[in-house]
């Protein structure tokens, strides 16, 4: 188990991490999903022992490891940015932590060949890295992660280089090897759907901060804060500030939005709602969803889908839609928010739920 107990990292005037606190098992697979810049990476160093924290500690299975050295601990970290020996072939680069650990020879050669069938390797172990693609490059440096067979595995970013199809069945198959090892296993990203996408927990990041950390589905479903639910959208969430008076939300224009009925009892105020992209429809999805006319500022056409970026009132919106829809710019448009999907934040911030009404 790895905890890092009020851990915060200070360079300078600057302020990398800011009291974070968390604990991973063994066998889990853990996600960071943040911004450039939200400390993902800072993170991970203190974690593998790269960085020293300013404050706070960091334990290994009970251990106090704070200021124990990388070399000491059983990590493997893989970057964006691939890093492999330029002299060795691609096989001794993969088997390079084997030999450093004394490991025979008969098993360096059985895990090397296993780690380069899953990874695509297998007809350029004679190859030296500058002799591959950059793609090539990324798999040889996570080929070398998964023979190390380490306690704490760490992966920033390292499938962005990848083509499509190789990255979907990585996403697929890396956390299956990780977590049979009862490897913790934390893997960083920017992209929300690919945090959805491998499962598992998910602690979110802004500014240093972990803002929220649990399973990945609930995280996304029930963000505790406004910051929590825009880390986890994209496209970017849907959000206006709006009053309360009784059971309904006003909007511009005298539309109203029935508030759900678990938080029915919420003061009449101002709160901030957010929905999805995909919440926001052209047809009307049930009884209760409500419409509301909006202008469109411009239409992007991704293939089978089309985001469709509009004003209303004071808030820009944008609806995700299937099939490939042609509005220009200024037509307006009726489109329907369904109060089943809408998230509901206080002053702020906060998320207001039906357990926090109770109490």
């Amino acid at each position: 188990m790895l905890e890092l107990r009020n851990v915060t990292k200070t360079v300078g005037a600057q302020e990398h991490i800011r009291d974070v606190s968390l604990t991973l098992q063994h066998g889990s697979l853990n996600v960071l999903l943040g911004p450039t810049l939200s400390g993902k990476t800072s993170l991970m160093r203190l974690m593998a022992g790269l960085d020293a924290p300013t404050s706070g500690s960091v334990w290994f299975d009970g251990k106090d490891v704070t200021g124990q050295k990388v070399q000491k601990r059983n990590v493997a970290m893989v970057y964006q940015q691939f890093i492999n020996y330029p002299a060795m072939t691609v096989y001794e680069n993969i088997a390079s932590p084997l030999r450093v650990a004394g490991v025979e020879q008969a098993k360096i050669d059985k895990e090397v060949r296993n780690a380069a069938a899953l990874l695509k390797l297998t007809p350029f172990l004679d190859r030296t890295p500058l002799n591959l693609s950059g793609g090539q490059q990324q798999r040889t440096a996570l080929a070398r992660a998964i023979v190390k067979n380490a306690s704490l595995v760490l992966l920033d970013e390292p499938l962005a280089n990848l083509d499509y199809k190789l990255r979907e069945e990585l996403r697929a198959e890396l956390p299956k090897i990780f977590a049979a090892a009862g490897t913790i296993f934390v893997y960083a990203t920017t992209e929300p759907h690919e945090a959805l996408l491998l499962g598992g927990n998910t602690a979110t990041l802004s500014e240093g901060r972990v803002t929220q950390f649990g399973p990945t589905v609930e995280v996304f479903r029930k963000p505790v804060d406004l910051v929590t639910a825009r880390t986890f959208a994209d496209p970017p969430l849907n959000t206006i500030v709006l009053s309360k008076k009784g059971t309904n939300f006003l909007l511009e224009g005298g539309v109203k939005l029935p508030v759900p009925p678990e938080l029915n009892g919420i003061p009449d105020a101002s709160y901030t709602i957010g929905f999805q992209p995909h919440h926001l429809s052209l047809e009307r999805p049930n009884a209760s969803a409500v419409p509301v006319r909006a202008k469109v500022t411009i239409t992007e056409i991704t293939g089978s889908e089309s985001f469709v970026h509009m004003d209303f009132a004071d808030a820009r919106w944008v609806m995700l839609a299937h099939g490939i829809l042609d509005f220009e710019t200024d037509d307006e448009v009726e489109v329907f928010i369904d109060p089943r999907h809408i998230m509901v934040f206080d002053q702020n911030g906060r998320a207001v739920t039906a357990s926090k009404l109770a109490a």
